[in-house]
């Protein structure tokens, strides 16, 4: 959700255009600023609650490490929404300073390629488990898991890091201080062939950013989950519907979720002020947020595993958190259950 990028849409268009028409209306900014403050509060609590149960209430398997690690790119994500909920309700005033811009934007960007990088990597792994059970068998562990991760985590740090070199406070020497990306590349301004690499940036950055991080993992999960729902159809391992709705609701959700975002990165660069825009930034922070709040509940609760843990930790921490007179034995045993 690359909200911070908003801003960067109104130094490019003009001082005046924030002064005076007000792109983002009052109307529109409360909105966006409330879904941020309340997709916070609720994604801290319902994803820190799966990161806990995970962790420490399930066993260290594949799809634990996956899933755990799906979250907690989530998870980080959402701990800078407040921020940006409150530049948004400051007319995009920065005011955490300029390292935290930077430190942000690193954050935003890492969480959103790790988790779309996860979301790939947790279809790749079914679609192995389905399609070679025998290769998955013997390569198929924690360990390799563990290998994956890393890889994931690597990779979406350094596919964040041209947004970080990128990203600078710029004080108008009005009292006004924005978060924005500065694409400087030279001191020679005068330069022809410096201004077009410098206009050249920003789209290079945003077709990207498109291919790996919407297109490249849309393809690979649709294909995946294609490849297993065919498999698990002539193996007639479809004991009803539901896994194939499953598979059907992860792909539909992956593009709804995603696609208004990128189509909102793609009017920014129009610079075109727009009722449209508006609307899309908007939905961007619906979808997104909807992402990062549901998604994890609909790849995790499909599991009777993880539901049956789930319920029953929760049970166990609110009797040993409310009830004076708890049995420590009782929740001993309710730790010990979680694990078979």
């Amino acid at each position: 959700m690359d909200l911070i990028n908003s801003t960067d849409y109104l130094i490019n268009v003009s001082t005046s255009v924030r002064n005076s028409t007000h792109f983002l209306a009052p109307a529109s900014k409360m909105i966006v600023a409330l879904l941020l403050f309340v997709s916070s509060i609720i994604g801290t609590i319902t994803n820190g609650l799966y990161l806990w149960v995970l962790k420490f209430k399930m066993k260290k398997t594949v799809n634990t490490l996956l899933f755990f690690h799906l979250i907690l790119s989530y998870f980080i994500s959402i701990l800078i929404l407040p921020f940006l909920a409150t530049s948004y309700l400051q007319d995009n005033r920065w005011i955490f300073g300029s390292a935290m811009c930077k430190a942000f934007t690193g954050i935003l960007y890492t969480g959103i390629y790790a988790s779309v990088f996860f979301l790939s990597a947790i279809s790749v792994d079914r679609y192995l488990l389905t399609l070679h059970p025998v290769w998955s068998q013997l390569h198929r562990t924690p360990r390799w898991a563990s290998s994956i991760i890393l890889g994931v985590w690597i990779s979406a740090s350094a596919l964040s890091m041209p947004y970080v070199v990128f990203k600078e406070t710029h004080d108008d020497h009005k009292g006004t201080v924005i978060c924005r990306n500065k694409y400087t590349v030279s001191t020679n301004w005068e330069s022809k062939k410096i201004q077009t690499l410098r206009k050249w940036i920003p789209v290079a950055c945003f077709i990207s950013r498109f291919l790996l991080s919407f297109l490249l993992p849309f393809f690979i999960i649709t294909f995946c989950y294609q490849r297993v729902a065919n498999k698990m159809k002539e193996r007639s391992l479809f004991k009803s519907s539901k896994p194939f709705k499953v598979m059907m609701t992860a792909i539909i959700s992956f593009f709804v979720c995603w696609m208004p975002y990128h189509v909102y990165q793609g009017l920014i660069l129009t610079q075109t002020q727009s009722l449209l825009l508006q609307f899309t930034l908007i939905l961007t922070v619906i979808t997104t947020s909807f992402n990062t709040l549901f998604s994890p509940t609909l790849y995790l609760f499909v599991g009777e595993n993880f539901k049956n843990v789930f319920k029953k930790s929760i049970l166990a921490l609110f009797e040993s958190t409310f009830s004076e007179d708890s049995s420590t034995e009782r929740t001993q045993n309710l730790n010990s259950e979680a694990y078979i």
